[in-house]
């Protein structure tokens, strides 16, 4: 018999700094339409569509900008959807501003405001990612799985022996 050494693990400890990370701010600025041409030409001709594929996108209910008709244009209202809207955004992201700055964005530049929002809101999405599963049954040497008989077999009516039957030899 030989003596085991068995060494005690040594005790570690971990200093962390904890910093406070700088804001976020938006990706492009409201008037970088032209840097993604297909948003800003979808934006411009058809519009309402844009703004429901927008929020669609972003995981509300594509019905909801339908809200704002007849506050947008040359109305004294700010749209409020679209004021929630970019608010959210914000908020989700983590961008720093206030509704004061939202009011006047949305009221001043309403298709280009939503503009920046679609190209945030594109940056952020997660790309897609496709999982799929496969079940795996595992055995050891001399086990034996049972699986149960499932009851929607149909069972024989009649049951002829095969043992007793006359052949007539």
């Amino acid at each position: 018999m030989y003596p085991i050494a068995v060494q005690q693990p040594s005790t570690v400890s971990r200093t962390t700094t904890v910093t406070k990370a700088p804001p976020n701010y938006w990706d492009s600025e409201v008037y970088e339409c032209c840097d993604d041409m297909g948003t800003c030409c979808f934006a411009f001709w058809l519009f309402p569509c844009f703004q429901c594929a927008t929020v669609r996108d972003y995981g509300e209910c594509l019905c909801l900008p339908l809200l704002d008709t007849g506050c947008a244009g040359f109305s004294p209202v700010c749209p409020p959807i679209s004021m929630a809207m970019r608010a959210s955004v914000r908020e989700r992201h983590k961008i720093p501003g206030s509704i004061c700055k939202d009011c006047c964005v949305m009221y001043w530049c309403l298709c280009c405001a939503w503009c920046q929002m679609a190209r945030e809101i594109k940056n952020y999405k997660p790309p897609a990612s496709i999982v799929t599963a496969q079940t795996t049954t595992v055995t050891t040497p001399g086990q034996t799985i049972m699986y149960p008989v499932p009851s929607f077999q149909p069972q024989p009516t009649n049951v002829i022996n095969v043992n007793n039957v006359n052949t007539g030899h």
